[in-house]
């Protein structure tokens, strides 16, 4: 009997560290879940009344003035009760916790609390919203998920015009719904991630019936690797003018065939009868809007703030999408850049070089936004704060995709290179209209 027993606890030691090897690299949180949580999640337990009492989260039953004599003496109340929270809720990479507030109190100190909340919980992030009156939900971060963007969790349904770019700091997928979101800014400095964002986006709609329009002024260098999945790119200002203005026309056409369809988008079409959709990205907007001062280049420039302009405000239901990407986007480019930017809702802020593109970007739908935006490092390459259809912002980082990767998929995918008519023929005319 003794003689067996060795040779079985050897095999059971060969499970136990094969199990212990293979676990994380089949389910990445099985750590956390088996020895992270647990320890998480009673350190939250036994802390929090002290916790609650250091950074007043608490209340009194009692009052704190009582008459002395003929003064009224107020203090600090010596007995407070801490807000009911319920026990721990595993994430897959953290944990939340639901507070339910006593009656006077708001959510305001929790969010002054939470840096309080990292440090005695020894967590990366904590995050405080309150989704409903009443309740404050507090989601703690154990590690920062942007570390390693490929190891997302959730499911992602593939629907058209649907793209997952990268990974929130959530641990969930990051994705640009141009269903949902129609048009998006992304601004970023150089070499903060956003060429590699726009990169991964279009290499996620290349394999989609898709039409992809670039306009790249600085002679195509950035859009130019996609160039055979492209149905067109403008690589200067005057071709810009030309393929914004063809889809402008467009755009009428599928108006007309809308209205006399009964229809109030392409989507209620039937499916033989709807037109292609199109995303149209623009790289560097500054490029669009900056002029010499001459009255040609003048002109051009309004043409182009004109012709966005429209495709932003009436493009979404009829299938027109824009992406609008720049290094800075401030009010000094001209008026109408205010004016496209609020036909913008997603958003997405890279690390930027002044407050102003930041405040520009985020500064209208919510400030700490911003604040969050203006701390992303130069190391953090691909980090930024997104805001889209969720009502509020986050931090996402985008997967990488290098330029051969990026020449491969275009290749691949140069079949659904769709050809629109109207935009060849404005470009055709153009170089026509150049050699004479």
């Amino acid at each position: 009997m003794s003689q067996l027993l060795l040779p079985l606890a050897l095999v059971a030691l060969a499970w136990t560290v094969a199990l212990v090897t293979r676990l994380p690299e089949r389910w990445p949180h099985s750590r956390w879940y088996l020895a992270g949580y647990p320890r998480t999640a009673l350190r939250v337990m036994v802390t929090w009344r002290k916790v609650a009492h250091l950074n007043d989260l608490t209340v009194s039953h009692q009052p704190n003035r009582r008459l002395l004599g003929d003064l009224a003496v107020k203090g600090d109340p010596l007995r407070t009760h801490a807000p009911r929270c319920s026990i721990p809720r595993p994430t897959p990479n953290g944990l939340s916790v639901r507070v339910r507030l006593h009656a006077g109190q708001t959510p305001a100190p929790f969010l002054a609390a939470a840096e309080a909340l990292v440090h005695a919980w020894r967590v990366h992030a904590v995050r405080i919203v309150s989704p409903e009156r009443g309740i404050v939900l507090i989601t703690a971060t154990a590690s920062d998920p942007l570390d390693h963007p490929n190891r997302t969790t959730g499911e992602v349904s593939a629907s058209l015009l649907s793209a997952v770019v990268g990974a929130l700091e959530t641990g969930g997928a990051w994705v640009m719904d141009f269903r949902r979101v129609p048009h998006w800014l992304i601004v970023g400095a150089t070499r903060s991630g956003k060429s590699t964002l726009i990169a991964r986006l279009i290499t996620e709609l290349a394999s989609q019936p898709v039409a992809l329009v670039g306009v790249d002024c600085k002679g195509g260098m950035e859009l130019g690797l996609f160039q055979q999945r492209l149905s067109a790119l403008a690589t200067c200002r005057s071709q810009a003018v030309a393929v914004l203005g063809a889809l402008v026309v467009d755009m009428q056409e599928r108006m007309r065939t809308c209205r006399a369809a009964g229809a109030r988008s392409i989507w209620e079409l039937p499916e033989k009868e709807r037109p292609v959709p199109v995303v149209v990205i623009v790289d560097e907007i500054a490029e669009l809007y900056l002029t010499n001062g001459s009255k040609e280049q003048r002109a051009e420039a309004e043409q182009c703030s004109t012709y966005l302009l429209r495709l932003a405000q009436l493009g979404a239901a009829l299938g027109m999408h824009l992406v609008v990407a720049g290094q800075r986007v401030g009010s000094d480019l001209g008026p109408g850049v205010t004016a496209l930017r609020a036909q913008l809702s997603g958003r997405v802020c890279h690390r930027v070089n002044d407050p102003g593109t930041a405040e520009m970007t985020l500064g209208d739908l919510n400030k700490d936004a911003v604040a969050v935006a203006q701390s992303i490092g130069e190391a953090e390459q691909g980090v930024a704060v997104t805001a889209g259809d969720t009502g509020g912002w986050m931090r996402g980082r985008s997967h990488l995709t290098t330029p051969a990767e990026a020449q491969v998929t275009a290749a691949e995918n140069a079949g659904l290179a769709f050809r629109l008519a109207g935009v060849v023929r404005a470009l055709e005319d153009l170089e026509a209209g150049e050699g004479t």
